[in-house]
């Protein structure tokens, strides 16, 4: 099973629909707590759904389950927190939420999890790829730059 990422800043709509299209993506998964964002007018929720089908045959589903809080995010770009402290907090999150009674590994084969950072290093998409990997195990994580 292969589990990706994807970022959209820095980012033009063709880099960021090619990329899922060379990489076999069938399903972006949402974790942004915010998906009406005008960061990118592409990645916006209804905006989202519309082009990843009509483009690229793409499912779209937004799952606010796996998003930090806006508590956490505002902790750590803030520089209220650490990463190390927003990495704890965010696992025991997903803990808290029993995140792991409410998805199926089948859904996230060959999915793509959504956010805005650039890269994967400070970003809690990375944190909950890691987290369904070692949770599911027999999967592959893989970050699209």
């Amino acid at each position: 099973m292969e589990l990706f990422t994807i970022g959209f800043a820095g980012k033009s709509a063709e880099e960021f629909f090619t990329s899922l299209v060379k990489n076999g993506v069938r399903k972006v998964i949402d974790v942004r707590l915010n998906n009406v964002s005008q960061l990118a007018g592409f990645t916006k929720k209804n905006d989202l759904r519309y082009f990843l089908k009509v483009i690229a045959a793409i499912e779209y589903e937004p799952v606010p389950l796996l998003a930090a809080t806006k508590e956490l995010m505002e902790g750590f770009r803030g520089g209220k927190i650490s990463w190390e402290e927003f990495e704890a907090a965010y696992l025991d999150l997903l803990e808290e939420r029993q995140v792991l009674t409410k998805l199926k590994p089948e859904d996230f084969d060959r999915a793509c999890l959504l956010c805005s950072e650039e890269k994967p290093d400070h970003c809690h998409r990375r944190l909950a790829a890691e987290w369904l990997k070692g949770k599911w195990g027999g999967m592959e994580v893989r970050h699209i730059l």
